[in-house]
C-alpha cells in the first residue's frame, strides 16, 4: 500500500492529497529517510509524521483494506510517539497565548510602561 493511501486510510490526514502533499514536503519519513509519496509500506516499517509541530511516530501492524473508523485504527498501527512531544506542543501554545495577538496594532502607552517596569525590575 502507497504511503499516502496508508495515511490516509488510519485517519492521520483528513484527505489523500493532503497526505500526499505532507509527503512531497518531507513531512513524512519511513525508518528514517524521506520518501515519495508512491512508497509502499509494509507491517513492522517505523514512520515519522510531522503534523501540527509534534513528530508522530508509529509503526505499521498491518495494512487496511480501505479507510477504517477511528476505534479500528490501533489495529493497524501503534503509536509510539514519546509524550514529551506533546507537552512541548502545550508549551508552546502557552507562550503564543501570552504574547500580543496579532493585527492589535502598536502597543500602547500602558503597555509600554509596564514592559519598561518589568525589564527595569532587579533580580
Amino acid at each position: 500500500m502507497r504511503i499516502d493511501k496508508y495515511l490516509w486510510c488510519t485517519r492521520y490526514f483528513k484527505t489523500r492529497s493532503i497526505a500526499s502533499n505532507a509527503v512531497k514536503k518531507g513531512q513524512v519519513k519511513v525508518n528514517g529517510s524521506a520518501v515519495k509519496a508512491s512508497r509502499d509500506v509494509f507491517p513492522m516499517d517505523k514512520i515519522t509524521v510531522r503534523k501540527n509541530q509534534i513528530d508522530y511516530e508509529l509503526t505499521v501492524l498491518d495494512l487496511p483494506e480501505s479507510r477504517v473508523g477511528a476505534k479500528l485504527v490501533d489495529i493497524y498501527r501503534k503509536d509510539t510517539t514519546p509524550k514529551e512531544a506533546f507537552e512541548h506542543n502545550e508549551l508552546l501554545q502557552y507562550a503564543k497565548k501570552h504574547y500580543r495577538k496579532k493585527g492589535l496594532g502598536r502597543p500602547t502607552k500602558k503597555d509600554r510602561r509596564d514592559l519598561d517596569d518589568f525589564l527595569d525590575e532587579p533580580e
